[in-house]
């Protein structure tokens, strides 16, 4: 199932950046706005290294670049790569939800096959 423009390999490399905690970290805090590999180093409390090894692996996912601005590399979250992961996620979120509503009627039928056992006996599924 092709969903968003980009194949499903990029959506696996999205689900790959983001399974690490740190690269999560690290998009919530470029939502606020841009911020530098230092200013990402000392919000997490991590080596500069580190962060733009995260960030590499964000890059090839698609969901953070960088720019040079002077001595400084700014960084910045790139929306098309949340839109495909939007975009997979909501054709399954179709799933999940003929499924909810699967159980429901389920366990409405269900109801309706206690209500008369609880008729006759004055308890559910007890006998007297």
């Amino acid at each position: 199932m092709e969903i968003a423009s980009r194949g499903k390999d990029d959506i696996g490399a999205v689900f790959t950046a983001l399974a690490d905690r740190t690269r999560r970290r690290i998009v919530e805090t470029l939502y606020a706005g841009e911020a530098t590999v230092g200013d990402l180093a000392t919000k997490l409390g991590v080596g500069a290294p580190a962060v733009s090894k995260h960030l590499t692996v964000l890059e090839g996912a698609g969901l953070v670049s960088r720019r040079r601005d002077a001595q400084r590399r700014v960084c910045r979250l790139e929306p098309a790569g949340f839109h495909d992961l939007g975009e997979w996620s909501r054709a399954y979120e179709r799933l999940w939800a003929g499924s909810l509503d699967n159980l429901g009627d389920y366990l409405a039928t269900l109801g309706e096959e206690e209500a008369p056992h609880e008729r006759h006996t004055g308890t559910k599924g007890r006998a007297r």
